[in-house]
């Protein structure tokens, strides 16, 4: 994805480029002039003629997302006369598309909606304003805001995006099962006390466990955490040798022998990544189910409502040696003001707008996440359906007291070492490598893609 938005990039700057070169490019040059004039509308209402402020907001998202954040911004301006707020929404892939157009153009929209990914990519092109001084002033107020997961808006010294909603790993367990079965499961459960989970519900109840099968980015950073280890760090990949990388591959080659781990042979036929298809909701027998889904918060309502009749869902947290340094709240997605804003004070109070304001968020009712504010998610909590209300327990009773920051976005090369890891992860369940080998190839290899010397 990431090398996909370079190459937008690279398109639209020449395209731009080539647009001031002949009468063959005419065409291009108007409808260029043109996204710039759309773009900055505010500029024609600073100069006091007007008396108003008018700016846009980009962001990809649903329907219900577009219905939501719409009556959001007709609130504000409700509430502020004088400012008025176009929306401008798309699909995911044709957001990115047109944001590196407009970006080509210097004609962005004064507010975008920024994914964590991708974030890295657009502040080093100078295309997002530092917002830190905006929370210095006062203008965006973060006394009751996550500092972990604020900080993951950060690029170096400054803070470029304000996270709009909290996510975080969580481990999805049939919980109507282990009740059966007497199978207690508890929160922060280290590495040792889930496998032996996994081996009591495999003996009491035929279930097996997936351990996130070929779905590995996630858990294989979750897991290097605990020793402190960073996946993607400084050109290379983290750790000072392949040891940490054979041990994570020793939790598959395990839970084949010893039986507890699910046969792989059961994802032949299911789209990896469905929640309908997931063994936890989805199989005949327990030999081709999972008691557990390795999945995010936001995952919690859809796996429910695709669970069977009669089988409750219960939210934990992921398995880790040391669960306070793995875990971590995560932004689903950020709003940022790009450089293009002719207001970014103007668009500075709207993102404070979105964090901070109760009635904001009473019409939005968390469909990006749980809120930053920890005041806000409180106040809109008996609004929300019952599902959300766990989440919000889930994330800040749970989760926040006992976590670490994100790490920072993957750079270039990752999605490369990323497909290795689940080929060999797929090798080692199958029986055709070892752990050992895996893990000395995924260090050996991965470092070659990351451009390591």
């Amino acid at each position: 994805m990431k090398k996909t938005l370079t190459t937008a990039f690279i398109v639209a700057l020449t395209a731009a480029s080539l647009a001031a070169c002949g009468s063959s490019s005419q065409t291009a040059t108007e409808n260029n002039t043109a996204a710039a004039d759309q773009g900055n509308e505010s500029a024609q209402s600073q100069d006091g003629s007007s008396g108003s402020s008018s700016l846009i907001m980009a962001w990809w998202g649903n329907q219900v997302r577009n219905e939501r954040t719409q009556q959001a911004l007709d609130l504000y301006a409700e509430q502020n006369p004088g400012v008025s707020i176009e929306g401008q929404f798309s699909e995911f892939n044709d957001y990115w598309n047109k944001l590196a157009t407009s970006a080509a153009g210097h004609a962005m929209p004064d507010i975008v909606q920024m994914d964590y990914k991708y974030l890295e990519q657009y502040v080093s092109n100078n295309l997002l304003v530092d917002l830190t001084p905006y929370i210095e002033d006062g203008t965006i107020d973060t006394a009751n805001c996550n500092q972990d997961v604020l900080n993951s808006g950060k690029i170096g010294d400054g803070l470029y995006a304000i996270c709009n909603g909290i996510n975080t790993p969580a481990l999805l367990y049939n919980k109507t099962l282990l009740d059966e079965n007497g199978i207690t499961i508890k929160d922060n459960m280290t590495m040792d006390e889930f496998i032996d989970v996994c081996k009591e519900v495999y003996e009491k109840t035929g279930y097996k466990t997936n351990l996130c099968y070929n779905q590995n980015e996630q858990f294989a950073e979750y897991y290097l955490r605990a020793d402190d280890i960073v996946m993607f760090e400084d050109g290379k990949l983290g750790g000072d040798s392949a040891d940490p990388y054979i041990e994570f591959f020793k939790l598959y080659e395990d839970g084949i022998s010893e039986g507890w781990h699910v046969n792989p042979a059961i994802f032949a036929e299911r789209t990896i990544g469905s929640v309908e298809q997931d063994p936890l909701v989805y199989g005949s027998s327990p030999e081709t189910m999972s008691w557990c889904s390795f999945s995010y918060s936001n995952q919690y309502s859809a796996i429910k409502n695709a669970a069977p009749e009669g089988m409750e869902i219960g939210i934990t947290t992921w398995p880790s040696k040391d669960p306070a340094k793995s875990d971590y709240l995560k932004p689903s997605q950020f709003f940022a003001i790009s450089t293009d804003s002719q207001n970014p004070d103007e668009a500075a109070k709207i993102l404070n707008f979105f964090t901070n304001s109760v009635e904001c968020n009473n019409i939005l009712l968390g469909e990006r996440g749980i809120p930053l504010s920890s005041t806000v998610a409180d106040s809109i909590s008996e609004n929300l359906d019952a599902d959300s209300q766990e989440i919000i327990r889930f994330i800040y009773d749970v989760v926040e007291p006992s976590s670490s920051q994100i790490n920072p976005p993957a750079p270039d090369g990752a999605s490369e070492v990323n497909n290795l890891l689940n080929q060999l992860e797929e090798k080692v369940c199958y029986g055709e490598m070892t752990a050992e080998e895996a893990g000395t190839q995924l260090f050996e290899e991965g470092n070659s893609m990351m451009g390591a010397e």
